[in-house]
């Protein structure tokens, strides 16, 4: 079968040939349909996060996936099943961790993440996985299955967002999201059922198709070079809910004054080291004096991608297809890995249902 990966080393993707997996005992054989492309794959590409399995010289590229299940192998799934498989792995054995069915908050260490580091992805013809670790997908969501996983991000930010406020009524209208890019007009569009006033930041200029969908989904567009994070309250409103996903590691701090009182910050950009100042006294005393919160947010489990299917499937016709701005077969899969003003969400498709 025909593999997408990275060499170690290298920075540049290449076309393999490698075997068609065999399901181990547990697992399910998935003939691949698409694999979605993001920022986590430009990174493992460059070489600045993540990592080859062990005792090979290259990765397999892709943790966006949907596919058909072709052999169950004796597991719980059918032939025929749309699936889309979760990202974490156990590294070695079990742990408490995926016991408990909690992969996404286990430490560094105690996990692989496929195609990311320590584990092939999905980007290939075929792939297999335990059963455990694959989400029922309707078949009439079979093309657009690989925004499941980057759903599910937004849906496991949301619910940690909310249980850090669960031990008062909380009543949130107000919602601002910092990044334009596919996450980020993903999640804004996931949050217009649960809040009334929507805000999006970027860093373009009008004409720009982000800002058309931002604008097309009632929400309001801020420009960080005209009004930056700290200076929103003032210029808009104080936001009851920020989903930070540009990985602008000053955001992280500015959101703390973004914030009305009672509100939640979920930061999920992850950025490189950076040293700079902060006022750490004024941003001390507004989370205190006004019971502001921040949490961290990474990876989903199992019940993150079930909720995921459900936000996908309830997303407008309209949105999916101006979002999606490209789906390439292997013979110009270099396409999807574009990174330009016109590229917003793509994938590579490997074959149809």
């Amino acid at each position: 079968m025909k593999a997408i990966a990275v060499r170690r080393g290298e920075e540049t993707l290449s076309v393999l040939e490698k075997p068609r997996p065999d399901p181990a005992e547990g697992e399910a054989l998935v003939r691949t349909l698409r694999v979605g492309v993001d920022g986590t794959d430009h990174e493992v590409i460059s070489g600045s996060h993540g990592g080859s399995p062990e005792g090979e010289d290259h990765i397999v590229l892709g943790h966006e996936a949907v596919g058909v299940v072709v052999d169950p192998n004796g597991t719980g799934v059918s032939e025929g099943d749309v699936v889309v498989p979760t990202v974490r792995r156990r590294p070695n054995g079990s742990n408490d961790y995926f016991a408990r069915g909690e992969p996404d908050m286990a430490p560094a260490g105690q996990y692989h993440e496929r195609g990311i580091d320590g584990a092939h992805g999905f980007m290939s013809e075929y792939f297999t996985s335990p059963a455990e670790h694959l989400v029922h997908c309707p078949p009439e969501l079979a093309e657009l299955g690989f925004l499941v996983e980057p759903a599910s991000i937004t849906e496991k930010a949301i619910e940690h967002a909310r249980a850090s406020r669960s031990a008062f009524e909380w009543s949130p209208e107000s919602a601002f999201v910092l990044g334009n890019g596919s996450l980020g007009l993903l999640t804004v569009a996931m949050l217009q059922e649960s809040f009334d006033r929507l805000y999006c930041l970027g860093r373009r200029d009008r004409p720009d198709p982000t800002i058309d969908i931002i604008d097309e989904l009632g929400a309001t567009y801020v420009d960080s070079r005209e009004t930056p994070v700290d200076e929103v309250p003032e210029a808009y409103e104080p936001m009851d809910f920020v989903y930070e996903a540009t990985g602008y590691a000053k955001h992280a701090f500015e959101t703390i004054e973004a914030l009305a009182p009672n509100g939640v910050g979920a930061l999920l950009g992850v950025p490189g080291d950076w040293q700079f100042e902060v006022d750490g006294g004024t941003l001390h005393r507004e989370l205190v004096l006004h019971n502001k919160a921040l949490v961290g947010s990474v990876n989903s489990n199992v019940r993150h991608f079930e909720r995921g299917v459900e936000s996908v499937a309830a997303l407008p016709e309209w949105f999916t297809e101006d979002l999606v701005t490209g789906v390439y077969g292997l013979d110009e899969f270099e396409r999807a890995f574009d990174d330009d003003d016109t590229t917003i969400k793509t994938a590579v498709e490997f074959g149809s249902r």
